[in-house]
C-alpha cells in the first residue's frame, strides 16, 4: 500500500466521521427546533391534531435537510438527489390530487373551526352532534 492510497483512505474516514457528526448534531438541533415549533403552536392555541401533524412534517423536512447535508459531506451529488426528490414529490402530488384536496379541507376545518366538538350540525343532509374532528374526517353522532 503506497502513501497516496493511505492518504485517500484517511480522507474518506474523515469524511465519514464528519457526516456522522452532521447527522448526530443535526438530529439534536432538529429535535430542539421541533420542540420550539410545538411550543409556539401551543401558545397560538391551535388544535392538538394540527400541532401533531405540523410537528411531524417539520421533523421530516428538517431531517431530510440533515441527511442531504451528510450525503453532501460524503461527496454525493446532492443537486440531482434534490431534483429527484422534487420530481417524486410532484408525481405523488399529481397522483393524490383528490386526496390532497380533502386533506387541505380538513386542515382548513381544524384551523378555522367552523364548528367544534359537541356542536349540532347538518352536513350532507345528515344532522348530528360532532363527535370527533380529524384532518381526514369528521365523525358525528346522528339523531337516529
Amino acid at each position: 500500500m503506497d502513501a497516496g492510497s493511505g492518504s485517500a483512505v484517511s480522507q474518506w474516514l474523515i469524511s465519514i466521521a464528519f457526516a456522522i457528526a452532521i447527522v448526530v448534531v443535526g438530529r439534536i438541533v432538529v429535535k430542539w427546533l421541533v420542540k420550539l415549533i410545538r411550543k409556539l403552536m401551543v401558545r397560538s392555541d391551535l388544535d392538538p391534531i394540527l400541532i401533531d401533524f405540523a410537528s411531524s412534517i417539520a421533523n421530516a423536512v428538517l431531517l431530510l435537510f440533515v441527511f442531504i447535508a451528510a450525503l453532501d459531506q460524503l461527496g454525493v451529488n446532492t443537486t440531482s438527489l434534490i431534483a429527484l426528490l422534487g420530481a417524486a414529490g410532484l408525481a405523488i402530488g399529481l397522483a393524490l390530487q383528490g386526496s390532497l384536496q380533502n386533506f387541505a379541507a380538513g386542515v382548513m376545518m381544524i384551523v378555522f373551526r367552523p364548528f367544534k366538538l359537541g356542536d349540532f350540525i347538518e352536513a350532507g343532509g345528515v344532522m348530528g352532534v360532532v363527535d370527533q374532528i380529524s384532518i381526514f374526517s369528521t365523525t358525528m353522532n346522528t339523531v337516529d
